[in-house]
């Protein structure tokens, strides 16, 4: 620990003195009064100052920042600039801790088209999290129960389109879609006896095509 010794007509002058050259507040340093101050004879002659030793209280360490806590406050902030309000209800899944966002606006604006906002804005906060976390962690936003009506149209869309290829006998592509929306339709499909399903192309392009079974 640093320490210095310093000198005043009084202890105040001695200690303010000793602040100065360590320039911190009076709270972050121990003193400890060496000698006090004397006039000497007659008041004149043989003045002595007043000495005191200030010892460097160190800093303490940075408290570790909470990863869950870091993401609830930036998905709050990014949805003030939209002039939203949010209430966040946590839910570990298996697939991840769930964010369900809930609150007054339109959360239509966090979801966005066919869940592109809320996919870009999930991607931010997983960078978020795992920047302030040792180990990986997987968080999975959703607003208004759109992840489950996402899926539920996926299924039914996949068991349409499986039927539209028995019928035609054509292989059907779809339009491109994000890895996890895939893998719903892959899910959905991947015990039908008569179709089978594969992706093709190159992110963010990459799509779910669905054909005949050889």
């Amino acid at each position: 620990m640093k320490k210095i010794v310093a000198s005043g007509k009084t202890i105040e002058d001695a200690v303010r003195n000793g602040l100065k050259e360590l320039q911190v507040a009076e709270d972050r340093v121990e003193v400890r009064v060496m000698e006090q101050p004397s006039k000497g004879l007659f008041g004149l002659i043989g003045v002595k100052e007043a000495k005191v030793e200030l010892t460097l209280i160190p800093e303490p360490e940075p408290a570790a920042a909470d990863p869950v806590a870091e993401v609830e406050h930036f998905v709050i902030e990014v949805a003030r600039t939209m002039g939203l309000e949010l209430n966040i209800t946590r839910t570990q899944t298996k697939e991840g801790l769930m964010f369900a966002l809930s609150g007054s606006g339109d959360l239509g604006m966090l979801i966005g088209r066919r869940g592109q906002t809320l996919d870009a804005l999930q991607y931010l906060v997983n960078i978020v999290a795992n920047r302030y976390s040792d180990s990986h962690l997987r968080i999975i936003l959703d607003a208004e129960d759109f992840r489950e009506r996402r899926r539920k149209t996926l299924e039914d869309l996949s068991d349409r389109l499986a039927g539209r290829v028995i019928r035609t006998r054509k292989e059907v592509v779809l339009e491109p879609m994000s890895p996890q929306e895939r893998k719903i339709i892959h899910s959905q499909l991947q015990d039908h006896d008569k179709v089978k399903t594969y992706s093709k192309g190159d992110e963010p392009n990459r799509r779910v095509v669905i054909s005949l079974k050889q």
